[in-house]
C-alpha cells in the first residue's frame, strides 16, 4: 500500500509549462430538501473542441479543490460534492502528450500516484460525492466518475469509455480496480479490454448505464437539475441506489477465474502475446476480486510505470499522434474556400458497394442522393436496402422517425440519366474495368454542369487512364474507400496530372463531411494501401505455390500483428477482388510482385478457404486445395524466411513510394496503414515497424526515421 499524501510530486509538476490546465472551481447549491451540494465544473477555458484533460497541474489544483471541500464537509457547511465538466465534455483523460514526455520509470509512476492521491480521495470527502458525467468521458474522465460514491449521465453524451489498452497501456487511476467491483467481471473484461481491441469502440449512455457503471440517465434538456434533484433523494432516502451487476461471492469464487482464464485463451488465439497492455490489464482484473482498495491502486502505480515507459507506448503515441492531429490537417488539401457546394450527389450504380455510398452520403451529408443502374430491378432492389438500412438504424434508436422518414426521402433511384443534370458531386461505383468506367463518366459528362466534379472509387487502376476521354479531365479526382465503407475511416483521395485544385478542394470537403479521414495520394498502381496489401497477399501466395500449408502461412505472418491472415484477409476483400488488384500491380511492377495464373481460378470458385469458429483460416476447401497442389512445388518456406521476405518486400516498396512522390511523407503511408489496414498502434504503423526489424537498413541501408521510434521488436 501506498501512502500518497508523503509523496514529493515536484518532478513532474515541474514538466507543466505548456500544460492547458483544467480548472476546478466550486458553487455551492441548494438542493430542494434544503441541503446543500459543492458543485466543482471542470473547465479548461476552451471551447468544446478542445476537452478538459487532466494533467499534472490540473490533478493538483483538482487536489487543492477537494481538499477544501473535505474540509467544510467536516465542519458541516455542506451535505454531498458534486463534480461535472464544461459543455459536452466531462474530461478526455490524461493529457497524453505530458505522460509521453515523463521519461523516467520514476516520473511514470509519480503520474500514476498523483492520479490516484487525487481521484482516490473523491470516495474520501466524509460526504457522499456525485459524478454528473455531462458528456465526454474517457480514461481518467470515467475514473473520475468511479471514484466518485454515485454517478448520473446525460443521455446525449458522445462517448465513455476506457481506451488505454489501445494505446499500450491500462487504465491507472482506478479503474483496473473499481470497475470490475462495481458491473463485475465479464462486463469489465468488456469495457477494459475488448472493446479498445475493437478499433477503440466506446460506450453509449444507455449501454454505461445497462452495464451498472452510472446509476441513473437523464435527457440532455434538463440533465443537470434532473441528477441535482436526484442526488438529493439519495442523500434523504427516498431513491434507493441498486447495484444488479455488483459482483457477489459466488461470482468471485467461481466465475471470476473461469472469465479471467476464457479472456486470456481469447487474446492469445487472437492477438498472440506479443501485446503487453492487454495482458497487464487482464492480470489487474483478475487480481482486482480480492483485496483492498489501496492494493488494487498500487498494483496500478506498478503497472503504469512499466508501461509508460516502454517501447509499445512510445509506438502508440506516434500512431495516435498521426491518427489524431495529422488526419485532421491533410497535407496537401487545397483551401477549404475553393471547394465547390454540394447541394445534390449522383452514384452511379445501385449495387452493394453503389448502396453503402448512397446510405453513408444521404446519413452525412443529408443531401439528395440519386443511384442509378442497368435496369429498373437492380435500381429498386438498391434503393430498398438503404431504406431497410435506415429502418435498422430506427430500430437501434441510431436515428428517431422523423429523421428516418427524412433520409429516406432523399434517396430516389431513377433510370433516367438526364436527372443527374443537377448533381454537384458524381462517383462511380461499377465494375473494376478501365473501359467501363470510361464510358459511365462518358455519359454522364454530357449531362451534368461543366464544373461537377467526377469521383471514382477504383480500387487500383489508374485515375488518368479513367478520365482519358473525358471533355473536362481536371474534374476527375480519386476517391477510394474501403470495406465496410461504414465502418473504415480512411479515403484515398487521388490527385492526377489534369486534376484541378476545386476538384481537389471539394473531395477533402466532402471526406470530412462523411466523417473520414483523408489522405492525399499520387496517381500510382494501387496507390497506398492495396499496393501495400498486395504485397502482403502476394508473398503468402508464394510460400504457398512453394508448397508451404496455409494455416503455416497464415502463423507466418502473426507478427506483422494485422487484424487477420492474408488469406483472411483476401477471404474478407474478395477472392475476385483479390486477383484483379494482384493483376494490376504485377502488370505494372512484373519483378517485385507475385501472381500465379491459378489465383484466378481459386478466384472463381464459391468457397476457397475452411475457417475455424474464431473466424481463422486453417487451410483451404477440397476444390481449392486441388488447384493449388497441381500448381505448387514441394519446398515448404520456414516462417522466418517467409516474414524477411515480407519485411524487405513492404520496406522496398515504402522506399519507392517515397522516391516516387506518392504520398508526401513516410507518415502519410503510416497513417493509411492505421486507417485503411488495421495496423496495429502498438507497432507505430509500418515503417517504425520495419525500422526496428532490421528491414529498412537491409533494403536500403538506411531508416525511415531518424532515430528510429521506439516499440516492439518482434525478431
Amino acid at each position: 500500500m501506498t501512502d500518497y499524501e508523503s509523496i514529493d510530486f515536484s518532478p513532474i509538476l515541474a514538466l507543466t509549462d505548456d500544460e492547458v490546465v483544467t480548472h476546478s472551481p466550486v458553487s455551492d447549491v441548494r438542493l430542494p430538501s434544503g441541503k446543500t451540494l459543492a458543485l466543482i465544473t471542470l473547465d479548461n477555458g476552451r471551447d468544446h473542441t478542445r476537452p478538459n484533460t487532466l494533467g499534472p497541474a490540473t490533478l493538483a489544483e483538482l487536489g487543492e479543490t477537494l481538499a477544501t471541500v473535505k474540509k467544510r464537509a467536516a465542519s458541516g457547511e455542506i451535505d454531498a460534492v458534486g463534480i461535472t465538466g464544461k459543455q459536452y465534455i466531462l474530461a478526455a483523460g490524461a493529457d497524453l502528450s505530458d505522460i509521453s514526455r515523463v521519461g523516467s520509470k520514476d516520473n511514470a509512476r509519480l503520474i500514476a500516484q498523483l492520479g490516484h492521491k487525487v481521484l482516490g480521495s473523491l470516495g474520501e470527502l466524509g460526504v457522499p460525492s456525485f459524478a454528473f458525467v455531462n458528456g465526454l468521458a474517457l480514461g481518467g474522465g470515467l475514473e473520475i466518475a468511479l471514484n466518485s460514491t454515485y454517478r448520473t449521465v446525460d443521455a446525449s453524451a458522445a462517448a465513455i469509455a476506457l481506451p488505454e489498452v489501445f494505446l499500450g497501456i491500462i487504465p491507472g487511476w482506478g479503474g483496473a480496480y473499481l470497475l470490475p467491483n462495481l458491473i463485475g467481471i465479464e462486463n469489465a473484461l468488456e469495457v477494459v479490454i475488448s472493446n479498445p481491441l475493437k478499433q477503440n469502440r466506446v460506450l453509449k449512455p444507455q449501454q454505461a448505464f445497462d452495464l451498472g457503471i452510472v446509476d441513473a440517465i437523464f435527457p440532455a434538456a434538463n440533465y443537470l437539475e434532473n441528477s441535482l434533484v436526484w442526488a438529493d433523494g439519495v442523500l434523504t432516502g427516498k431513491t434507493k441506489v441498486e447495484r444488479r451487476n455488483e459482483p457477489g461471492k459466488i461470482e468471485r469464487l467461481t466465475k471470476w477465474p473461469i472469465a479471467i482464464k476464457m479472456a486470456r485463451g481469447m487474446l492469445e488465439s487472437k492477438i498472440g502475446t506479443v501485446p503487453k497492455s492487454p495482458y497487464v490489464a487482464l492480470d489487474l482484473l483478475d487480481k482486482a476480486r480480492s483485496g483492498t482498495k489501496a492494493e488494487g491502486f498500487t498494483r496500478e502505480d506498478d503497472a503504469l510505470s512499466e508501461l509508460v515507459t516502454g517501447d509499445q507506448f512510445a509506438a502508440s503515441m506516434y500512431a495516435f499522434d498521426l491518427v489524431q492531429k495529422r488526419a485532421k490537417r491533410p497535407v496537401g488539401a487545397p483551401d477549404k474556400a475553393l471547394a465547390k457546394k454540394v447541394t445534390k450527389v449522383g452514384i452511379i450504380g445501385a449495387g452493394l458497394m453503389a448502396s453503402q455510398f448512397a446510405l453513408l452520403f444521404v446519413r452525412r451529408l443529408e443531401v439528395p442522393v440519386l443511384i442509378t443502374d442497368l435496369d429498373r430491378a437492380r435500381v429498386d432492389k438498391g434503393v430498398a436496402y438503404i431504406h431497410d438500412e435506415i429502418g435498422k438504424l430506427e430500430e437501434k434508436g441510431r436515428l428517431d422517425a422523423d429523421a428516418a422518414n427524412r433520409l429516406r426521402g432523399l434517396i430516389h433511384g431513377t433510370v433516367d440519366k438526364s436527372e443527374y443534370a443537377d448533381c454537384d458531386f458524381v462517383i462511380e461505383a461499377v465494375f473494376e474495368e478501365v473501359g467501363v468506367k470510361q464510358q459511365v463518366f462518358g455519359e454522364i459528362e454530357k449531362i451534368v454542369a461543366e464544373d461537377a466534379i467526377l469521383a471514382t472509387n477504383t480500387s487500383s487502376l489508374s485515375v488518368e487512364e479513367i478520365g482519358a476521354k473525358l471533355a473536362h479531365p481536371e474534374r476527375l479526382v480519386g476517391f477510394h474507400f474501403f470495406n465496410p465503407v461504414a465502418v473504415m475511416p480512411l479515403i484515398e483521395i487521388v490527385k492526377t496530372p489534369a486534376t484541378n485544385e476545386q476538384s481537389l478542394s471539394t473531395a477533402f470537403v466532402v471526406a470530412k463531411g462523411l466523417k473520414k479521414n483523408a489522405v492525399l495520394t499520387a496517381d500510382a498502381p494501387g496507390f497506398v494501401v492495396n499496393r501495400l496489401l498486395a504485397k502482403v497477399m502476394g508473398e503468402a501466395a508464394r510460400a504457398v505455390y512453394e508448397g508451404t500449408p496455409v494455416a503455416d502461412v497464415e502463423k507466418a505472418f502473426a507478427p506483422l500483428g494485422l487484424p487477420m491472415g492474408p488469406f483472411q484477409l483476401i477471404d474478407l476483400v474478395g477472392w475476385k477482388v483479390a486477383a484483379h488488384v494482384q493483376d494490376t500491380m504485377t502488370g505494372a511492377f512484373p519483378d517485385r510482385f507475385y501472381a500465379n495464373e491459378n489465383f484466378h481460378e481459386l478466384a472463381e470458385l464459391d468457397d476457397v478457404v475452411e475457417k475455424d469458429k474464431g473466424g481463422r483460416v486453417t487451410g483451404f476447401t477440397k476444390a481449392a486445395d486441388k488447384i493449388v497442389k497441381k500448381a505448387a512445388g514441394s519446398t515448404p518456406t520456414s516462417a522466418d524466411e517467409i516474414l524477411r521476405r515480407v519485411q524487405d518486400g513492404l520496406a522496398q516498396e515504402i522506399k519507392l513510394m517515397l522516391d516516387e512522390k506518392v504520398v508526401p511523407e513516410v507518415e502519410d503511408i503510416d497513417l493509411c496503414l492505421i486507417l485503411g489496414a488495421g495496423w496495429p498502434f502498438i507497432d507505430g504503423g509500418a515503417s517504425p515497424y520495419l525500422d526496428r526489424e532490421g528491414a529498412s537498413e537491409r533494403v536500403f541501408g538506411d531508416t525511415f526515421h531518424h532515430p528510429p521510434i521506439r516499440g516492439i521488436a518482434h525478431g
